[in-house]
């Protein structure tokens, strides 16, 4: 108890929280920017004809690409292309540019699957009114199918959280790190990533509290 008094002073819980706030902030910016060009990525792969084809194409190879290689793969790709092209970046930087690349490809896949849950009654019925496909998915399509999309994407957002903990490995200062840095001032491993495995807790419950009460909310409206 006493190396844990020692361990919480005031500075340290300052970087404690400094921890804290990066880990929520790449999640969040993974899941909000994800968010958004996942959704042009499943829009894309909505559209039909040849035209559009290579959009599609790329669209696909993108999701598949960056859903099979690991969180740390792409994120040492990150770093190095930017160490090769010689720009200046901060790790914080190089976090965010692959937390966004995953959520993009992991959240193109929950909208998409969203998006196609609407009955092709829907879909028929908007193109009988001569919608083009992004009235058909704005007005029609997205009010029925972000029921179904937002619980997994916020289940998504809270296993963000933990996958972050691989920014550490380049030295993006987030809760791991934080950890990492304890230990090596003296404190045992235990206490260092005990209190590390409670602020984890601390950010990842009443998220995942606040997402269940959603995903029951959103049920109850789907069968009224």
């Amino acid at each position: 108890m006493s190396e844990l008094a020692d361990l919480l002073t005031y500075y340290n819980v300052i970087f404690l929280l400094k921890g804290m706030a990066t880990t929520f902030a790449l999640s969040a910016l993974g899941c909000i920017l994800g968010g958004l060009f996942g959704t042009a990525l499943a829009v894309a792969r909505l559209t039909t004809g040849p035209l559009t084809l290579p959009l599609r194409a790329l669209a696909l190879v993108f999701t598949e690409f960056f859903r099979r290689v690991p969180f740390l793969v792409t994120l040492m790709l990150c770093f190095f292309i930017f160490q090769f092209s010689g720009l200046d970046v901060s790790t914080f930087t190089v976090g965010c540019v692959t937390v966004v690349l995953i959520g993009t490809a992991f959240l193109a896949e929950i909208v998409r699957a969203g998006l196609q849950s609407v009955h092709p009654n829907q879909w028929h019925a908007a193109e009988t009114m001569n919608f083009t496909l992004l009235q058909t998915i704005r007005y029609v399509v997205l009010p029925q199918a972000w029921t179904v999309i937002l619980p997994p994407a916020f289940g998504f957002f809270i296993l963000f959280i933990k996958d972050s903990a691989l920014a550490s490995q380049i030295g993006v200062i987030e809760l791991t790190y934080v950890g990492k840095v304890f230990n090596n001032r003296g404190f045992s491993a235990g206490v260092s990533f005990g209190v590390i495995l409670v602020a984890y807790f601390m950010l990842s419950y009443p998220l995942s509290r606040l997402g269940a009460k959603l995903e029951k909310k959103l049920g109850s409206s789907r069968t009224r």
